[in-house]
């Protein structure tokens, strides 16, 4: 069930109707919108032990706008919670809306002369956010594993210089404390996309979250995880498409670019692609970050690195400075024609 306030609630109006809503037996969480408040409505009650209609009894308040079920088991992240669409502020950067949001930097903080070389480079063609791994989930348990704190202190360096908001990725709840001494945005990964202990961890810090979609995750599950994070208080969610797992092998995955259109559908949540780990051949980025362009996305999330011959971690899908300078400026162009401002 969704309350929407009316434009001119007060904060006292919207404590009493939260009073309300939690006497009945349900959990209040509210989302605070430019134009007016929505307090969605969560949790389960025996309607025998209920004395009157939720919905009517709470549409009796002045200051309800209006009152209506949401069919979506995703309350707080459907679309019908909240017409307009959610902006994600980092540090006065705005994901979502009429922006569009490039972040940029390496697959894996390896050195601090290839953070702050790559993100110079990356600031000075239209980047915006930094990112890094320090601690990063891979396939073989013997290959690099990350820097850790070191990755993470090298990583706010860069960022101090430029000027960039750091987006990187928190794997494991034991390492939560430390990522946030350091990251702007923490990144759950897609092997971590319905470990829902970490979801409602990150959902209860002020830190907000870029969440990937699973290899093998449905658009409903999808976002659902990202239900998980909203329903401890944390409406700050970027969603993020990474390529899903097909029968294909010519790619690393298959970029599903319908998820971009279903989700603006589903959801009011803005919505960033990475080409990179989709592909996972850099000549394969281009066009990929094109088609998400024309097709609605809010952003990408693209690997680079001043060298990437010498990478130690995915380095055949990373572009190097110039290339993606000479990316972006086809980004720029695009955007402009779809109505987005970079």
């Amino acid at each position: 069930m969704i309350v929407v306030m009316k434009g001119k609630s007060s904060e006292e109006d919207i404590k009493r109707v939260k009073s309300k809503i939690e006497t009945m037996g349900f959990s209040a969480h509210i989302s605070k919108g430019s134009e007016r408040t929505v307090v969605g409505v969560v949790g389960s009650v025996d309607k025998d032990k209920l004395k009157s209609d939720p919905v009517a009894f709470l549409k009796t308040d002045n200051a309800v706008d209006r009152v209506y079920a949401v069919s979506k088991p995703y309350k707080l992240a459907a679309r019908e919670s909240q017409r307009e669409n959610t902006i994600v502020n980092v540090k006065g950067i705005e994901v979502g809306g009429d922006n569009f949001t490039i972040i940029a930097g390496p697959c894996s903080v390896e050195s601090r002369e290839q953070m702050m070389t790559t993100a110079k480079g990356v600031k000075q063609c239209s980047a915006k956010m930094l990112r890094g791994g320090a601690f990063k989930p891979r396939t073989s348990p013997y290959t690099f594993q990350g820097m850790g704190e070191d990755g993470l202190k090298l990583m706010k360096e860069a960022s101090e210089a430029t000027n960039m908001p750091i987006v990187t990725e928190v794997m494991n709840p034991k390492d939560l404390d430390v990522v946030l001494k350091y990251a702007d945005v923490l990144q759950i990964g897609a092997r971590n996309v319905q470990n829902f202990s970490l979801l409602r961890l990150v959902g209860q810090t002020d830190k907000p979250i870029l969440l990937k979609r699973g290899m093998s995750t449905t658009i409903q599950e999808f976002l659902m995880s990202a239900e998980y994070v909203m329903s401890e208080g944390n409406a700050d969610v970027i969603l993020c498409e990474r390529g899903i797992r097909t029968f294909e092998t010519a790619t690393r995955s298959t970029l599903d670019i319908s998820a971009i259109p279903v989700l603006k559908k589903e959801t009011h949540l803005p919505i960033l692609i990475d080409p990179s780990h989709a592909a996972g051949v850099k000549d394969y980025v281009p066009a990929l970050s094109k088609a998400a362009v024309a097709a609605g996305a809010d952003g990408l999330l693209i690997e680079v690195h001043y060298k990437p011959e010498i990478a130690v971690s995915d380095a055949a899908q990373q572009l190097n400075i110039e290339e993606f300078c000479e990316l972006s400026k086809d980004i720029k162009k695009l955007a402009e024609v779809v109505g987005k401002k970079i």
